[in-house]
């Protein structure tokens, strides 16, 4: 009885941390692009920002790979998540101390947290593998995949509340103490094996040449990194630029910008238990690329906010398969190493879907580039996805097969 009960406080611990932070996060994503396109009335800037926000990211991805093999998880989470409430202390004394620095400061401020976000998200990979066994390694990634649903809705409703309270600068106090509440729920949990002596630089290399190795040679995970890399594309683009739609051209509240994330995701749990999670990565596509050219041709404010909770649906659908498959074809020894390159891939949309704004956001105008970048992604995952799905399917049963061969032997 004291086993089971110390492991369900260990999945709380571990849910709520992951939890806090990621709604730390939402409400960053809803306090800065506001302080920044108010100080700026300017599109252009709003991509420049994205695109210098995520940049960053892309180098750390593959080292904070390695960093989580070699630390096991949840001591990174830690260590990181504090990192981060530190960062956001910084900026908003910056900003509350220097009103002309606002839009450096929360620049600058976009450019740490990217850094720091890149080891998160890999320590929460490790950590799932450390914390379940078997079974319940599905279950545990549908765990964070629900935890990532729940913040989309808390955090932007949250953010509403305290803008109306205190205003949207000083959420970013509210989102460092998220993070170091964050950081606390996870030091309890067990530690994985951490080595000491990392080695020398040419070590360092041999291992990042390992991870970018397993990924190229893995097909269905790089088919599945070229389909992510083409939905981040087109959904990032659409969201660098949802407060200047939302509250520059439908004139829509502010509060309004947060509605949209809390209006959604609440069927999630519901269709997971319900349909295969191959039948709701194709759904999610086919949803999210319909609500996308939804969102370029919305007329009015009431059926953008309907075409954009539907995209955040389908960006969550997909996701489900995205996580469920992907480990299944993974060594676990080596999932920092070959998860790192996979983020890097997927973030570099990020980055690129801001300058697209920065450059042709004014003149085509943002809610046609996001119109023309839906319907490249439709023809693309056309094409793309039923191979990702083949493949997939022949991987595992390839791997199934062999550990049934083994077991033969063994016995």
């Amino acid at each position: 009885m004291v086993q089971p009960a110390r492991e369900r406080a260990q999945f709380v611990l571990f849910a709520t941390g992951v939890l806090l932070g990621l709604v730390a996060e939402q409400v960053v994503m809803f306090s800065v692009p506001l302080l920044i396109f108010q100080d700026t009335e300017n599109i252009s800037v709003l991509g420049i920002s994205f695109a210098l926000e995520w940049l960053p990211g892309l180098l750390a991805f593959p080292f904070a790979g390695l960093i989580a093999d070699r630390d096991g998880g949840p001591r990174l989470f830690s260590r990181v998540n504090a990192g981060r409430a530190i960062v956001l202390v910084l900026v908003l004394t910056v900003c509350a101390t220097l009103p002309s620095a606002t839009v450096p400061a929360l620049m600058a401020g976009a450019v740490f947290m990217s850094l720091l976000m890149a080891p998160i998200r890999l320590s929460v990979e490790k950590a799932v593998l450390l914390l379940a066994k078997g079974e319940k390694v599905a279950r545990t990634q549908s765990l964070v995949q629900n935890m990532e649903l729940l913040a989309m809705a808390v955090g932007p409703a949250l953010a509403v509340l305290g803008s109306a309270y205190i205003g949207k600068l000083w959420l970013l106090c509210v989102a460092a103490a998220l993070c170091a509440v964050a950081a606390l729920c996870w030091l309890p949990l067990p530690r994985g094996e951490r080595q000491l002596n990392p080695g020398s630089v040419a070590k360092t290399v041999g291992e990042l040449r390992l991870g970018w190795s397993l990924l190229i040679h893995n097909r269905p995970v790089v088919l599945l990194v070229s389909i992510n890399f083409s939905i981040n594309l087109a959904f990032a683009t659409a969201l660098s630029v949802n407060a200047a739609v939302v509250t520059d051209i439908f004139k829509a509240p502010e509060s309004s910008f947060a509605l949209l994330n809390t209006l959604n995701l609440m069927l999630v749990p519901t269709l997971l238990k319900r349909f295969e999670v191959k039948a709701l990565g194709v759904f999610g596509f086919v949803l999210l690329s319909t609500s996308l050219l939804g969102l370029a041709s919305a007329p009015s404010f009431v059926l953008y906010t309907v075409a954009y909770v539907a995209a955040l649906m389908g960006v969550a659908y997909f996701n489900v398969y995205n996580r469920t498959q992907r480990v299944k074809v993974i060594p676990s020894s080596h999932l920092g190493k070959v998860m790192g390159p996979f983020y890097l891939l997927n973030t570099l949309s990020y980055p690129i879907g801001g300058l697209l704004i920065a450059f042709l956001g004014n003149s085509l105008g943002p809610q046609l580039l996001v119109g023309i970048l839906a319907v490249l992604l439709a023809l693309y995952g056309l094409v793309v996805l039923p191979l990702t799905i083949r493949g997939f399917n022949s991987a595992i049963a390839a791997l199934e097969q062999e550990r049934l061969l083994a077991d033969v032997q063994g016995g």
